[in-house]
């Protein structure tokens, strides 16, 4: 991924080329490799690089042939080389860049290119062959990367982009984060959903019509396997996030299976390279000894953890990584190196919401050590929780109906929330996350599950397959995975099987409990009992709430910027409690006994 600004609608954009790349430079984390700045008749792109795909030629913003059509993008294109493929010779590409396929996309289907494009987005497409200049902008259908869109009333008439309200706040009295799935067309002003999956048909809510295909296991596996291999699509040193929960432990499970095919196939092609050096003349050749060289460096998948000592999430992640034979890295942090860095997280983050500062922060703190170890891309495991309902407090749900309406919102609304997360807590660094459970092809098989399926129990109403497996969160997906192809399963039986921890409780229970006591100690009780004065929407309503909405105000200080931070809050009306923690559900500790060996 890498950092975009755009503004559109400018009367002299060259006056202030050096003012809008200075609002760039904000991002430059984002895009550490390479900059890149354009400046026309009436706009700006400027573009910060982080290189994993077409290293050598894919800097931006790219151009058209002519000069006339011009690109920004942040993401990557999975699909890019079967849409190159499907121009034939009608077009010469210049790069090697997955995103260079938009600009003949947009010459042949204009703006409907969308939703042909499979891979997480977002772009700012410049078309000055029109007289006034048009503007393309559009993000992936989940929201997977980050795009805001700004005005100023101190610049009227123009419209501003970015990847980060960072870029932004000082600029723009109104700002808005861009919806996901959805496209803008300044020819006309419009902001139109290109985005119109089976398992949810508006934007007001969630579809009325219930799923009612009985689950295929064999498809949700497969779905999920196309998923991870399309994602590892680098030139650069790649890894896998691993908490040892279900989610991270099968995307580095199939991760490990796809990278160990790819290593056997490199092996056998060079296997017969060498055999055709050997059988030629006897005098040393170059080659061979190069060849020789690479044997030694072939890439063995690397997974990453982190926790306080002796957390849960480094002990489960340490056992998946020694069955799954990854050169496992993890990383011990403490309460008090976590609460050092929660100022820097919530700049990085740029909201107030309480879960996702809690999860963020870990998350952060571990980005780095990967990122220094000169890996720029992981895989990771968010989404699932919101598509089969595998949070602890989905049990409440009262009928199946519900069940789903909540999944659907849920995953709409990924952006607010993990999705964000994910994509700031890394690229604060430089580093790529991609998330296969969010893939468009396999969001079809599982969104469109009974959601009867998905539903389950816990406690003394647990129930069991005739397998003796429990009818737990997740049900389908476990069961989908407990198998063994080529004679191995996926995971062992413990983690396969192991509960749902949220990733914050999952790092260590002091976590989430230090922050609690550093608010209890840093917020008075007057300042807490004078919260509604101050904030009146969006109301802290625990002493942690208020002390990172006092830390957000400061970094963040205006209307605009507050209005861009959404919080997450569980489902009251299920008797859910207000803590988002895992621990907070009445049933985490009456959960079925541990599954061994």
């Amino acid at each position: 991924m890498c950092g975009i600004l755009a503004v559109h609608g400018l009367e002299k954009p060259s006056a202030d080329r050096a003012h809008f790349i200075a609002m760039s430079k904000r991002l430059r984390h984002r895009g550490p490799d390479w900059s890149g700045c354009y400046v026309g008749r009436d706009s700006v792109l400027v573009h910060e690089r982080l290189a994993i795909v077409g290293v050598d030629t894919g800097a931006q913003p790219l151009a058209s042939d002519d000069g006339t059509i011009l690109l920004a993008v942040n993401g990557e294109i999975y699909n890019h080389v079967h849409l190159r493929k499907s121009f034939g010779s009608e077009v010469k590409f210049k790069t090697h860049s997955d995103c260079e396929v938009i600009i003949p996309l947009y010459k042949k289907f204009g703006k409907e290119l969308c939703g042909m494009l499979d891979g997480m987005f977002s772009f700012v497409l410049l078309d000055e062959s029109k007289s006034p200049s048009r503007v393309i902008a559009a993000r992936d259908p989940i929201g997977i990367t980050t795009l805001y869109q700004g005005w100023s009333s101190k610049r009227p008439g123009a419209t501003f982009f970015a990847s980060e309200l960072k870029a932004l706040v000082e600029d723009c009295d109104k700002i808005v984060s861009f919806p996901p799935g959805h496209v803008y067309d300044s020819q006309d002003g419009s902001l139109t959903r290109y985005y119109q999956p089976s398992w949810f048909t508006t934007d007001e809510g969630p579809s009325d019509v219930i799923p009612t295909n009985a689950p295929d296991l064999d498809l949700l596996r497969t779905a999920l396997e196309a998923a991870v291999r399309k994602r590892l699509m680098s030139e650069v040193p790649y890894g896998v996030l691993l908490s040892g929960g279900l989610d991270s432990s099968l995307i580095a499970a199939i991760a490990a299976r796809e990278t160990e095919k790819v290593a056997q196939a490199q092996y056998e092609a060079r296997q017969r390279k060498l055999q055709e050096i050997s059988s030629g003349p006897s005098t040393p050749n170059p080659l061979l000894i190069n060849e020789q060289e690479t044997l030694a460096a072939w890439p063995q998948l690397h997974s990453f953890s982190i926790g306080l000592e002796n957390s849960p999430d480094l002990l489960a992640a340490r056992k998946a990584a020694h069955y799954l034979g990854t050169v496992h890295h993890e990383y011990v942090f403490t309460v008090q190196e976590g609460l050092d860095a929660i100022p820097d997280v919530i700049y990085h983050l740029e909201t107030y919401d309480v879960t996702t500062v809690r999860a963020s922060t870990p998350m952060y703190l571990l980005s780095r050590k990967i990122k220094a170890m000169g890996v720029k891309m992981v895989l990771s495991g968010e989404g699932s929780d919101e598509i089969f309902g595998g949070y602890l407090y989905f049990h409440a749900a009262p009928d199946s109906g519900s069940f789903h309406q909540e999944c659907v919102k849920r995953v709409k609304n990924l952006h607010t929330a993990d999705c964000l997360r994910a994509n700031k807590s890394t690229m604060a660094w430089g580093l790529e996350a991609r998330v296969p459970f969010l893939d468009k092809a396999f969001l079809e098989v599982a969104m469109n599950i009974d959601p009867r399926a998905k539903m389950f129990s816990k406690g003394a109403t647990q129930e069991f397959d005739e397998d003796g497996s429990p009818k737990m969160e997740k049900y389908i997906l476990r069961k989908a995975f407990d198998c063994s192809p080529g004679g191995k399963p996926y995971l062992p039986r413990s983690i396969l099987w192991r509960q749902k921890e949220q990733f914050s409780d999952g790092v260590g229970y002091s976590w989430i409990d230090g922050i609690k006591d550093h608010a209890t100690s840093t917020v008075s009780d007057d300042s807490f009992t004078d919260r509604a004065t101050r904030w009146p929407q969006d109301t802290p309503d625990t002493k942690e709430a208020y002390y990172i909405r006092e830390i957000f105000e400061g970094l963040f200080p205006g209307k605009a910027a507050g209005e861009t931070a959404v919080r997450w809050i569980p489902r009251g009306d299920w008797g859910c409690a207000s803590d988002p923690s895992g621990r907070s559900v009445s049933i985490h500790n009456a959960a079925y006994d541990p599954i061994q060996e």
